[in-house]
């Protein structure tokens, strides 16, 4: 029988049963015990055995089960008995570490129904290894403090918090509500927090007085998408109140071209154009909030915060008292929330990619019935291979100057005429001096988070 079946070197295999769905191992320490556990004394005397089942990694497709001979031994100084310590099995539970390790990493990408079942164990044990698995990561994985932050949220049950490192398109982190408090100690916890130079956001009071608070220095922004969604709100409820006047298929009609309203007008096709003629001809309040709706947008194009300004004065001043019960959300918003939707002017920055993180954390969701808040998270943050540990874009590099071709440089690379004149020929053929060997960096890799296209490709690829 070979001794390495388990390649656990610290055990020899005494003999081996393979069942239809397991291995039966029998096995036992290489090396007995040398000091008391209690008293470190050397004077030890066998005081029998007993097997003991453990859990290993599974193998050719079946799981694996090692039944140790473990042995027992009593200390005659100090007449206490103990039980062998198992090298290779964890602490807490009957299975080896490296079983242990390869649970905790594969419930990122597997289900624990589908790990418990490969392995031998109920689902509650592989959901405890997980917790534990997750709560050491945290220790140790520490995410760069984005300079440019983006904090939204995304309904899993209820509404969570999410924070992304807009500069770097990443995943920061995923709160367990949006409260203030909640988001608020996070920014509090966060490292080097008076580094935050922007954050972009959406209209919800809490975040914005959570930022003001712990990180006063900080810019915010309201996400653009945020504001432009309200414009095309009111085009919705514009819609909906006039189907109400249609017959059955108008009414169809005109549900089916909705999404021609909401387009922008050079973005429209040559058939699109035609489709929203129609209805803006015989529905002229519909081509009025159209009018509305691209006027509002138009406001992004401005230049500066003045140029902003003017264009929303001139949209409020043109919106007619019939449409203004559908256009009152984007009117309000403005108006609360003015100095904050300004400031995109002068710092262009976006959410747009902790909305597509959205996407990919409700398709998680739906793929993960059942999970909990704390798996999802730690799926998504945790994923190997997702993370991060570049810059987006690289900092600046200072150019390398050319070369500068003397006549008859010597090889320790520059010329002066008296000086080899003065020297002897042989010193004048020295090879250079070698450079002194670069020390290895001892700085640990940056961690910006998990990047988002790649968390994408492995929810596509179904390896998360």
């Amino acid at each position: 029988m070979p001794r390495n079946i388990l390649n656990l070197p610290d055990y020899a295999v005494l003999g081996v049963e393979e069942a239809e769905h397991d291995y039966h191992i029998q096995a036992e320490a290489i090396l007995p015990p040398t000091h008391c556990q209690y008293c470190q004394s050397a004077d030890l005397v066998g005081f029998g055995r007993r097997e003991q089942l453990v859990k290993d990694l599974p193998m050719h497709g079946k799981r694996v089960g090692i039944y140790v001979s473990t042995r027992r031994m009593k200390c005659r100084a100090c007449e206490r008995t103990f039980s062998e310590a198992l090298p290779g099995v964890d602490e807490k539970r009957a299975m080896t570490t490296r079983l242990v390790d390869w649970i905790g990493k594969s419930a990122i990408k597997k289900t624990f129904s589908g790990i418990a079942e490969e392995v031998g164990v109920v689902e509650g044990t592989v959901r405890a290894i997980f917790a534990d698995y997750v709560a050491e990561r945290e220790q140790h994985l520490k995410f760069e403090t984005p300079k440019w932050m983006g904090i939204d949220e995304i309904h899993l049950t209820k509404p969570r918090g999410v924070v992304t490192n807009v500069q770097n398109n990443t995943l920061v982190e995923i709160l367990r509500d949006r409260n203030k408090k909640t988001v608020a100690d996070y920014l509090f916890r966060l490292p080097s927090r008076d580094k935050v130079e922007l954050v972009a956001m959406d209209m919800w009071v809490p975040y914005r007085d959570a930022v003001l608070a712990v990180m006063p220095q900080a810019e915010i922004i309201i996400d653009k998408f945020h504001v432009l969604k309200l414009a095309n709100e009111a085009m919705e409820k514009t819609r909906k109140s006039i189907r109400a006047e249609l017959d059955t298929k108008q009414r169809r009609g005109l549900m089916h071209d909705r999404f021609v309203l909401l387009k922008r007008t050079a973005e429209l096709t040559d058939q699109e154009a035609l489709l929203l003629d129609g209805w803006i001809k015989n529905y002229p309040l519909l081509g009025e909030a159209y009018r509305l709706k691209e006027a509002f947008f138009g406001i992004y194009d401005a230049k500066s915060v003045d140029d902003a300004k003017r264009r929303y004065r001139d949209w409020h001043m043109s919106v007619t008292p019939a449409l203004h019960p559908y256009f009152a959300d984007v009117i309000r918003a403005w108006t609360n929330w003015q100095p904050f939707i300004l400031a995109y002017f002068d710092h262009p920055v976006t959410n747009a990619y902790t909305e597509s993180l959205n996407s990919l954390i409700r398709l998680m969701s739906r793929v993960g019935r059942g999970y909990s808040f704390e798996a999802l998270r730690a799926k998504m943050l945790f994923a190997e291979g997702a993370h991060k540990h570049t810059l987006s874009r690289p900092k600046f590099e200072r150019k390398q100057l050319e070369p500068v071709a003397v006549e008859e440089t010597p090889r320790w690379g520059f010329y002066v005429p008296e000086m080899a004149r003065a020297l002897p020929d042989e010193i004048g053929r020295m090879p250079p001096a070698p450079r002194p060997a670069r020390e290895p960096s001892t700085k640990t890799p940056k961690n910006y988070g998990a990047d988002l296209s790649t968390l994408a490709r492995l929810i596509e690829d179904g390896e998360l």
